[in-house]
């Protein structure tokens, strides 16, 4: 191909590149995609480029400053503060039940009666030879009391005092034996009797009357006392919370009403259940890192059954004054979290914060001032720079706050589309 050849199609080639170029910036005309490659206004011009005046409208609300609460989360499993498993002491057959499954006893309550009739006949033995001695010990006082008489006319010796005093001192360590077995008769006798030792509810009877029992079984009890009010609830704590329970406890943080420093929620419930701390465990588990807590509860209804899961929540310190928005609000980055603020200007500004406690709805944070509007919906639409228009959250959102701040709120006035 000759240069001349060459040359002319370089030209027409630099020809055409120059008229699309003049093309395509003409005001007014349109690229292949249908954006247009003028400067108008409203429009951004890649990267660099100006960011759009028109207004991005969006939900906002302000950072309040207020105590916070930091509480932690446990899966608990609800456990009887007193569980008796009883037994019977002697063997013996079983002559009557006068409690029924499910029953609620007092401390004292009459549970079983066994056949009595061996032990009574023991009691009869042990009190008939008591008798029997007793009348022994009567004669050789009498013995004692003519031996002194004689010995004062000089009709006895010495000899024949002692020999009386001795026998009398004999008969009294009878007397205390025969005492001791009349004792253990009795408490033998008293065994055929099974009382409640503590008040709570039955569970199932494993025995009917006529039924053998043996001493000091170990197989199935005869019944089972769980005590259900009050109740305790049982779960994990981390080891790094520890100082910050203790030093609640120490503090007297710990209510039974109002704010409650543990509340217990069934899985499929919402109702809450307030208690307090009333045991921390001695040592933390190696394998978890966790040592175990239990909180008590009233248990009056009897909503709260043994072996039951339930969700806690631990209150461990509260942090005064400190600044509280909705986790919503917060745009968690790869390498910070930050929210969106509106300036005086009406503009989105994109703030870097640091959350530093969270729960449920709430997180604490700081990298911004209490009062400051921020940006609860909307923000995935909003760049740094941007005109927003403000709109009302939503009435039962508002009807949830205190009538103040409600007020405060609807009276930030939409920012408008032409404010610069």
């Amino acid at each position: 191909m000759s240069k001349l050849k060459t040359f002319t199609i370089i030209t027409a080639i630099a020809a055409i590149a120059g008229a699309s170029y003049f093309v395509m910036h003409q005001p007014g005309t349109k690229t292949a995609g249908g954006v247009s490659g003028s400067n108008n206004p409203g429009t951004s011009q890649g990267l660099g480029g100006n960011v759009s005046n028109r207004p991005v409208t969006v939900v906002t609300t302000l950072a309040r400053q207020r105590d916070y609460p930091v509480r932690l989360l446990a899966n608990g499993v609800i456990s009887p503060i007193n569980t008796v498993d009883i037994r019977s002491q002697v063997t013996s057959t079983v002559s009557k039940v006068h409690i029924k499954e499910g029953q609620f006893v007092r401390t004292g309550d009459l549970l079983f009666t066994l056949d009595s009739r061996t032990d009574e006949v023991n009691l009869a033995k042990a009190q008939a030879q008591l008798n029997k001695d007793l009348a022994t010990m009567a004669d050789f006082q009498r013995q004692l009391e003519r031996s002194k008489d004689l010995l004062a006319r000089n009709f006895v010796s010495q000899s024949a005092i002692d020999t009386s005093l001795t026998a009398v001192q004999t008969q009294e360590a009878v007397l205390a034996s025969d005492k001791a077995a009349v004792t253990a008769a009795r408490v033998a006798l008293s065994f055929n009797r099974i009382l409640a030792p503590s008040a709570g509810r039955t569970g199932i009877i494993s025995v009917y009357p006529g039924s053998l029992v043996l001493a000091n079984a170990t197989a199935l009890p005869l019944v089972t006392i769980t005590q259900m009010d009050p109740i305790s609830i049982t779960f994990p704590l981390p080891q790094r919370n520890l100082p910050d329970v203790l030093a609640s406890m120490r503090n007297g943080q710990q209510k039974t009403g109002g704010d409650s420093f543990v509340t217990a929620t069934l899985p499929d419930s919402k109702t809450e259940f307030k208690g307090k701390i009333g045991f921390v465990d001695n040592a933390v588990d190696a394998t978890s890192g966790t040592l175990k807590v239990k909180a008590i509860f009233d248990n009056k209804e009897l909503r709260l059954w043994p072996g039951a899961f339930v969700n806690v929540e631990l209150s461990v310190e509260t942090l005064k004054a400190a600044v509280v928005v909705p986790q919503a609000a917060i745009i968690i980055g790869a390498r910070q979290s930050s929210v969106y603020l509106i300036d005086a200007q009406g503009k989105a500004v994109l703030q870097p914060v640091v959350v530093t406690n969270n729960f449920g709805l709430d997180a604490v944070v700081t990298g911004i001032a209490a009062g400051a509007r921020i940006v609860l919906e909307g923000k995935q639409n909003l760049r740094p720079g941007v005109m927003v228009n403000e709109r009302a959250r939503e009435v039962k959102d508002a009807a949830a706050k205190p009538a103040k701040e409600a007020a405060v709120e609807s009276s930030v006035a939409a920012v408008p589309a032409s404010a610069s």
